[in-house]
C-alpha cells in the first residue's frame, strides 16, 4: 500500500508503442534458440516472467539503439556461446569470490566427458563377480 492505496502487482502498464513492441518481441525469445532466448530464460528462472520480459526488452533497446547509432547490421551470437560467455563470467566471480574468502579455485586436471550410464556400465564391467 501505497498513500493509503494498493500498488499493482508485477510491471505496471506501458502505453508506449515502442516499449510494448520491445516487450512483445522480448517475450517471443522464449522459446528461441538464440543467445536472447537464452538471457530470457535465466532472467525468467531468477527474477519471474514479468521482470524478465522488462530485462529481455531493455537488452533489445540497448541492442537496437546501437544498431542505429553505428549503422551496423546485427549478429547473432547464438545460444552456446552465450552460455559460454555466462559459464566464464560465474567462475570469474567464483574466483574473486573465493579469494575475498582466503580460498584459491583449481581447476580439475582430467574432464570426464563420458555420460553418467556410460560411467555406470564401465563400472559394472571392472567389478569382479
Amino acid at each position: 500500500m501505497s498513500g493509503g492505496k494498493g500498488l499493482a502487482p508485477g510491471s505496471r502498464r506501458v502505453h508506449n508503442r515502442a516499449s510494448r513492441a520491445l516487450r512483445m518481441a522480448a517475450q517471443s525469445r522464449w522459446k528461441s534458440p538464440s543467445s536472447l532466448g537464452a538471457f530470457y530464460r535465466r532472467m525468467r528462472s531468477t527474477l519471474g516472467p514479468a521482470k524478465a520480459t522488462t530485462a529481455t526488452a531493455h537488452k533489445l533497446a540497448k541492442i537496437l539503439d546501437h544498431l542505429l547509432q553505428e549503422q551496423t547490421s546485427y549478429r547473432e551470437r547464438g545460444a552456446e556461446a552465450y552460455r559460454h560467455h555466462e559459464h566464464e563470467r560465474q567462475l570469474r566471480q567464483l574466483r574473486t569470490q573465493a579469494q575475498h574468502l582466503g580460498f584459491a579455485l583449481v581447476p580439475q586436471t582430467s574432464h570426464d566427458h563420458t555420460s553418467r550410464s556410460q560411467r555406470r556400465e564401465n563400472r559394472m564391467q571392472t567389478i569382479p563377480q
